[in-house]
């Protein structure tokens, strides 16, 4: 455990419970509305054909289930954090949902406001996006400093492990899994918690969800056959590489 001073000390279990029913609601709300609205061509325009031709793919159905579930793992990730592990950070810190670009919550305590960018897992940044965050929390600074208070910037990761190095943290800190949940409520136990208050709804919801998948897949079958498969039922690879590939002129 990393030893900082708690932002907060206790919460409300029944409001981060109903928080977290509401978070895993709109998860999945936001993925079952993807599936029903996803375009089977403006896939196919974004997926490397020859790949799924090297990978021996053979069927439409299998060809699709590769699409949704690339679409699916590509999407999911981003949903979480801004459905699930946002609201919850703002619910347990005791803060706001944050008007200033690049953060998600802030919490203003004393002579302290805390500016904190919520991330899902500790692997979402690349050098460019790091470096917008970094100038994104120098404005918010700015802003913080014209009401005579110190800012503290905070990035904040759902899960995963971060380990503090002074040196190259010196713009803003870092705190994950554990020591993230933990600065929040002041509860070491808090990330373990997470998993508990969820009670069955995943489950609940999952059936949902396989619903949804199933038609999407079926839709999407149905099309790609009638429009990439030959009249025996293989699949067009000239007509598909032409669609994805051929000459923009």
């Amino acid at each position: 455990m990393l030893e900082i001073e708690p932002l907060n000390e206790g919460y409300d279990e029944e409001k981060v419970q109903s928080a977290i029913a509401k978070g895993l609601s709109r998860f999945y709300e936001n993925l079952i509305g993807g599936l029903s609205k996803i375009d089977l061509e403006d896939i196919l325009k974004r997926k490397n054909p020859y790949l799924y031709r090297a990978k021996g793919i053979s069927s439409a159905t299998q060809l699709v289930d590769g699409i949704l579930a690339a679409y699916i793992s590509s999407s999911e990730e981003t949903i979480f954090g801004n459905v699930f592990f946002e609201p919850l950070a703002i619910e347990v810190s005791g803060g706001q949902k944050a008007v200033t670009e690049g953060a998600d919550v802030t919490v203003d305590k004393g002579d302290m406001i805390y500016t904190i960018a919520v991330k899902s897992g500790t692997s979402v940044f690349n050098y460019d996006s790091k470096k917008r965050q970094l100038q994104n929390f120098q404005s918010a600074s700015r802003r913080v400093q014209q009401a005579h208070k110190l800012s503290v910037p905070v990035i904040g990761y759902g899960y995963g492990k971060k380990r503090i190095n002074k040196k190259t943290n010196s713009l803003c800190w870092q705190l994950a899994g554990q020591d993230f949940w933990a600065w929040l409520t002041g509860d070491s136990d808090f990330y373990l918690k997470i998993i508990q208050f969820m009670g069955t709804k995943p489950e609940e919801y999952a059936s949902i969800f396989d619903e949804a998948y199933y038609k999407a897949e079926n839709r999407l079958v149905c099309q790609f056959t009638t429009e990439y498969c030959t009249e025996d039922g293989a699949i067009d690879w000239n007509k598909l590489i032409r669609f994805n590939s051929g000459s923009a002129n």
